[in-house]
């Protein structure tokens, strides 16, 4: 199967083999970041948070785990159907575009783990931006957790090959065009599959440009998911709280 011309997010995200490579990904990892994230937000019990690009809901599934009320969204039909799965009356999931604001407001929106920058068009992000400004309440607050560009760039590993259940994932990375990009070639199933994923390189002063255009209040900025202070050179992340 050759590359999909359709945008590259609704290929890949919804398909088995995206999340047979990142099985292994840290979830004890990304469950402090909530942790921490929840603390320094001081949401209180049954706040309405939404988790923007849920993917198959794991985030959202340990976000209701804390007593929140929860609503995960995701673009991809097939991880919102598995999702689903654990939905409660205090777990929702539902397939939406994160460019469209949300008819709900909550007291929290989490676009976590590089859940950004996916559109060729700059309109797009901003779009983004500000659906999730005006998705928040009055009192509320959004977090995007980014890589650090400047890092990542740094130590770009230019291939590998990655094997996951007896799939060789053979993976290519490139800087090119103001795209940190992505390319993964495998067969599986009896065919050939080349995806590839390509997230804009958004630095801290592109998302304050942003921010400042649409007159969103950045209110702090972190380095890692213990929130630690955030260094252009050395932070692994880019984690910024604005409302």
């Amino acid at each position: 199967m050759s590359k999909e011309n359709k945008a590259w997010y609704k290929s890949w995200f919804d398909t088995p083999y995206y999340h047979t490579l990142y099985k292994d990904r840290d979830y004890e990892e990304a469950q402090v970041l909530i942790d921490n994230l929840t603390h320094y937000l001081n949401l209180e019990e049954g706040a309405k948070v939404l988790d923007l690009a849920c993917g198959k809901g794991r985030h959202s599934i340990y976000l209701n785990s804390l007593g929140y009320d929860v609503t995960g969204v995701d673009l991809s039909p097939n991880s919102i159907e598995e999702a689903s799965k654990y939905a409660t009356d205090t777990l929702h999931f539902e397939v939406r575009d994160m460019r469209e604001p949300s008819t709900e407001k909550y007291d929290a929106i989490f676009n976590l783990f590089t859940s950004f920058g996916y559109f060729p068009d700059p309109a797009d992000n901003m779009r983004t931006l500000d659906a999730i400004h005006q998705s928040v309440n009055e009192y509320g607050l959004a977090v995007i957790d980014f890589m650090n560009v400047d890092k990542v760039i740094a130590n770009l590993v230019p291939s590998e090959v990655k094997t996951v259940d007896g799939i060789d994932f053979h993976i290519t990375r490139k800087y090119e065009d103001g795209f940190i990009i992505k390319e993964i070639v495998f067969d599986a199933d009896g065919e050939h599959h080349e995806y590839e994923e390509r997230v804009k390189a958004l630095r801290l002063e592109d998302f304050e440009a942003m921010m400042n255009e649409k007159e969103i209040y950045l209110l702090d900025v972190f380095g890692d998911y213990k929130l630690r202070k955030f260094y252009k050179k050395e932070s692994d992340r880019l984690i910024m709280i604005f409302k």
